[in-house]
This record gives C-alpha cells, sequence and structure tokens, in this order.
C-alpha cells in the first residue's frame, strides 16, 4: 500500500480551515499532519512537519501565500504547494507558477474541486516516489502531459468511449452545461453525466463553476478548456 500524502493546511480564517481539513481528510491517501494560520508559523510548520503538500492561502497576516512561496523556494525547499485562495490577480497567478505551485484553486471551491486536484498531486508525487527510475508515463505525471491527452484516454472502470464522446460532443457544442443539461442533451442519467463531465475536470480538459442562486447548494457548471478536447 502507497504512504499517505501528509498535508499541511494554511488560512488564517479558522473556520475555513477547518473545512479545507475535512476534505482532505475524506479524500482516499491523504492525510492533514498540521495547520497554520500565518506565513511564519508555515515555515516553521514545513520545517518541522516535512509535509507532502500544503493547500496555502494568499491572504495571511504577516506575509503573503506568494511570499511563503518564495521563501520555501529560495531555501532549496521543493514541497508541493497547492494554492487556495480568493486573489485572482494576475500578477499572483503568474507569482505562483514561477513559484513552482502545483495548482490554483480560487474560493469558493467546493469537495469535488479540491479532490480532483490533490488526486493530480498524489499521482505525479507517487511517479517519483518508487525505487526505480521514472518511466515515460510517470514523467508525464509530473509535469501534467496528461493534461493534453483525449478526453476519452484511460476511462475509469464504468464509462464507455462511446457516452464519452456523446458528452465531450455535447459539452463542445453548448460551451457550458451543468450535469442534468448535460444528461438530458445525451439520454443518460444526470449522476453518469456527472461523472463523465467530472472525469473531464481530472484531466484537464474541462473546466468547472460554480453558479449560486437561491437556497440550496451552488449548481456546477461544466466548461471546454480548449477548443477541441481532443
Amino acid at each position: 500500500m502507497s504512504p499517505d500524502v501528509s498535508v499541511l493546511v494554511v488560512d488564517d480564517d479558522f473556520m475555513v480551515a477547518r473545512i479545507h481539513t475535512q476534505f482532505v481528510d475524506r479524500t482516499d491517501g491523504f492525510v492533514v499532519v498540521g495547520v497554520a494560520s500565518t506565513g511564519q508559523a508555515a515555515l516553521d510548520d514545513v520545517a518541522r512537519l516535512r509535509p507532502d503538500l500544503v493547500l496555502l492561502d494568499v491572504h495571511l497576516p504577516d506575509m503573503t501565500g506568494i511570499d511563503v512561496l518564495r521563501r520555501l523556494r529560495a531555501d532549496g525547499d521543493d514541497v508541493g504547494v497547492l494554492m487556495v485562495t480568493a486573489a485572482r490577480e494576475a500578477d499572483t497567478v503568474r507569482a505562483a507558477a514561477a513559484g513552482g505551485a502545483v495548482h490554483y484553486l480560487v474560493k469558493p471551491f467546493d469537495y469535488e474541486d479540491l479532490r480532483v486536484r490533490l488526486e493530480s498531486f498524489r499521482a505525479a508525487h507517487l511517479a517519483l516516489s518508487g525505487p526505480t527510475a521514472p518511466g515515460q508515463q510517470d514523467i508525464d505525471a509530473v509535469f501534467g502531459a496528461a493534461v493534453t491527452a483525449p478526453a476519452t484516454a484511460s476511462l475509469p472502470k464504468g464509462l464507455s468511449p462511446e457516452t464519452a464522446d456523446a458528452v465531450e460532443a455535447a459539452l463542445a457544442e453548448s460551451g457550458e452545461l451543468s450535469a442534468a443539461e448535460c444528461a438530458e442533451r445525451v439520454g443518460i442519467s444526470r449522476v453518469s453525466a456527472r461523472r463523465y463531465l467530472e472525469h473531464f475536470v481530472a484531466r484537464g480538459v474541462a473546466g468547472v463553476r460554480l453558479q449560486y442562486g437561491g437556497a440550496g447548494r451552488p449548481e456546477r457548471r461544466y466548461q471546454r478548456t480548449r477548443p477541441d478536447l481532443r
């Protein structure tokens, strides 16, 4: 059995940190080893706990999350960093990418948004953890080559290429769909439609946003992220 990916959660809002901790804990293969509420505490905890991954907010009381990321890299620490923040400024996103952040997730988001990114990180992490030199497939997992692979490649058990093609075509035609709208167009159940759509999100060929309306949970809206999903 592969060891769990250890995670440090960094957020100055106690309730947000608690929710993120719960999200991580419910994901197979991950365990939270610490929670920090300031940039300095995050740096200290990384040095003390040696986590595999840091969920890092940008807005912290003593320094920015970008400052934390830069200091980690300046110290030669290549710990995985997943930015989880409401900050959407282009300069901040560019700085996170330049600092080697593995993903950048904009708040608010729900569990599925985080899960697919956690699992993507774990695949890359495990690819370099074996006793032998990584093969091309392992290297592709690290560098995200799977993002450009066909959307129907390596379908999870229970998903068919034919239905995946139909869902992909519906998404390409509409530009944006909910799972219910996709189900109606393709002629499958809403649960099945969501499985296919979430598969596309996990592979990086589709994106998702939350649409807030009246009472109840926000609706997940799926969009193409490339003009040609193939």
